[in-house]
């Protein structure tokens, strides 16, 4: 625990003007990241009393070892590089708001020359205009379903247009009125970009004026005496109003607004957003987060709307953001929504009406969100506190092993050897923290040597970041693991030591892993095994195992561990021999493309044929000259070639005369 006067900027050092500040830990990882509009007078805060401060703002400039700053000219600069640092570097200290799911949206890919309409999750792509998000994917599919009867844009995938295109022939929608058919040219490309756009409009809440414009069209086909088309437009009315009235009214002076409310304690606080667009609630989503640094409503309402738009621009952002309380720096907060929007933003709580009913009930349902987090966690924390208390114990570990690495070995009869490292941090897994690895040292089967081989590789990558921060040094000729890398305060891979390494087999494997960190002088991470047949659990050094009782939370909590490596192993392992398989002796060779590999088994019908050509007949290929024809013909040389196919039914040995598919070799057996 550092003193905070240690790293004390001198008087006057630290500038008077708007700014981004970090403090950073002793392995120079960015622990948090601040604004302030005097870098001098906030900076300053943090160096009084320690006694004095907030216990969670004590612990973060304890924890730290350096701060640094950058100067901005404006407030609304250090407001967007606050966010951008804070997306960069991912620190503990900061609020992190995380989805409790992830919220499907409507979203029509303008971005393709015949935009498609469909449920989308994750992150936003550029050139696609996206509605919600909703609460269920079935709510979007059942409003699309409605409004394709009028607007009948596509709503296939690539490969079902891509073959009704090459057929002539639509698929079930096009043939029952809900896609306009662009796949068999029944409209333009500029006709169906307009249907999309139409669509998008009514979407966004532009509702009265098109509807306006069907009942004008309706009684005028009517007087016409044209009563077909009326009664379709008829039709298409309804099925627009019924549209609408999934999305309740709920402002009636069609407001565009986003209303945001917090429902908090202590140690935790829920967000909830409704999207209104039209006076209609269009969609909502809500955040819940832990409160590692001592922050109000008004501090939660701003990182909430940092989170809300800090990737979003033009009508993404609406005209009003409705708060339950004014951030500190509000003018600041208004100028930088309007600058994502390109109009003003209006920021304020609502006073009284139906707006400050409606976020009566967004703040109802923060309140619930809350509510149902506690419940859920206390469950899962006492259950997952248990566990690693009983792990520790069973041990003879100091403390709880907060993280927990897990190794697998996965081979199939010694070909394709490779390794997998899960983690779980307080009893859940942290993919983020996934690793593989190939096994390079040697070849074929030996599990325990591929162990040592694979533990050590891992902990020598978490020597180097010690070695970055002179918490340890080699000895003279000792291998530092390589050269290191400049630190930039990002999260590192294998930067933090777990407490216990997890080995997927028995005491020939756990004394391996316990060798290789013996080798390394790491003394203080300890190792255990978990063998399959009868789930026991070994340790180093110890003739018997030890074991727990089948009911035990630790023991599940081991096998969920285990299990977890052993499926990551498996899949990669899969995947590596999958591609050996697809391979064949061109691609053995240096430069030589996918596009021109299929250009020589094109050009010559088969990979047998091409290695009977010449290195002349090769170079007739486009784009193939000398030199990469030269070094063809020693690939397929160096390769042998595969014994002839037998018909196993007549004895018969078959000619390979076949054409091999397109990017692929047509050898078969060693060759693959």
């Amino acid at each position: 625990m550092a003193d905070p006067s240690s790293y004390r900027p001198e008087p006057g050092q630290i500038p008077d003007s708007p700014g981004v500040y970090k403090f950073r830990d002793e392995h120079r990882r960015v622990i948090y990241v601040g604004k302030a509009k005097s870098l001098r007078q906030r900076l300053a805060s943090y160096f009084q009393d320690v006694a004095g401060l907030h216990p969670r703002t004590a612990t973060m400039v304890t924890t730290a070892a350096s701060v640094e700053w950058t100067v901005v000219s404006t407030e609304v600069e250090a407001l967007q590089l606050e966010y951008s640092w804070i997306k960069e570097f991912d620190p503990r200290f900061n609020v992190k708001y995380r989805d409790d799911k992830s919220y499907p949206s409507l979203a029509v890919t303008l971005n393709e020359e015949y935009p498609r309409v469909q449920v989308m999750r994750g992150p936003k792509k550029k050139g696609v205009r996206y509605f919600g998000p909703y609460g269920h994917a079935w709510a979007i599919r059942e409003t699309v379903d409605l409004m394709l009867r009028v607007f009948p844009v596509r709503t296939c995938s690539a490969g079902v247009f891509k073959r009704s295109a090459q057929i002539g022939r639509p698929c079930l929608l096009g043939y029952i009125g809900k896609c306009s058919a662009p796949c068999v040219g029944r409209v333009t490309p500029e006709e169906h970009r307009e249907l999309a756009e139409d669509f998008c409009d009514f979407m966004a809440g532009r509702t009265g004026t098109y509807l306006s414009r069907l009942e004008k069209e309706m009684h005028a086909a009517a007087e016409e005496m044209e009563y077909e088309k009326a009664a379709r437009l008829r039709d298409d009315i309804g099925a627009l109003r019924r549209a609408m009235e999934k999305n309740a009214v709920v402002l009636a002076d069609a407001t565009d607004a986003d209303l945001i409310a917090v429902a908090e304690d202590e140690l935790e606080a829920a967000v909830q957003i409704f999207h209104v667009r039209g006076g209609r609630v269009r969609g909502q989503r809500g955040w819940v987060t832990d409160k590692v640094e001592a922050v109000d409503t008004a501090g939660l309402v701003e990182h909430a709307l940092q989170q809300l738009y800090g990737e979003e621009k033009g009508e993404a952002v609406p005209k009003e953001v409705l708060v339950p309380a004014l951030p500190e720096d509000t003018p600041v907060l208004s100028q930088w929504l309007a600058d994502r929007r390109g109009s003003q933003v209006s920021l304020r709580i609502p006073q009284r009406g139906d707006k400050k009913a409606l976020m009566e009930t967004v703040h109802r349902n923060a309140l619930q969100s809350l509510a149902l987090h506690k419940t859920k966690r206390a469950s899962d924390l006492t259950t997952r506190s248990r566990a690693l208390e009983e792990i520790a114990e069973a041990l003879d570990l100091d403390s709880a092993p907060l993280r927990i690495e897990c190794f697998d070995i996965s081979h199939l009869q010694g070909d394709d050897v490779v390794a997998s490292m899960v983690v779980f941090e307080d009893g859940l897994a942290r993919k983020s923290e996934y690793r593989r690895f190939q096994i390079k040292s040697f070849e074929g089967q030996d599990d325990v040597r591929s162990m040592h081989e694979v533990v050590s590789r891992r902990f020598r990558r978490y020597l180097q970041e010690k070695l970055k921060t002179g918490e340890w040094s080699p000895e003279d000729g000792e291998d530092a693991a390589g050269p290191v890398p400049e630190d930039d305060g990002k999260p590192k891979r294998f930067a933090y030591p777990p407490q216990l390494v997890v080995v997927d087999g028995g005491q020939p494997q756990v004394a391996a892993a316990k060798r290789a960190l013996e080798e390394l002088g790491i003394d203080d991470v300890a190792v255990c095994g978990l063998a399959k047949r009868l789930e026991e659990v070994w340790l180093p050094g110890e003739d018997d195992p030890v074991v727990l009782p089948r009911t035990s939370e630790g023991l599940y909590l081991l096998q969920r561990v285990r299990d977890e490596a052993h499926r990551f192993a498996i899949q990669y392992q899969r995947n590596k021999r999958g591609k050996r398989l697809k391979s064949g002796p061109l691609d053995e060779v240096p430069g030589l493309g996918e596009s021109r590999k299929q250009a020589l088994v094109k050009h010559f019908g088969s990979v047998k044929k091409l290695r009977q050509a010449t290195i002349d007949q090769i170079c007739e290929v486009p784009g193939i000259g000398r030199k990469t024809a030269e070094t063809v013909v020693a690939a397929l040389a160096r390769a042998v070639p595969a014994g002839p196919a037998v018909n196993t039914a007549t004895g018969e040995i078959i000619e390979d005369e076949t054409p091999a598919p397109a990017g692929a070799s047509s050898e078969r057996g060693t060759e693959q």
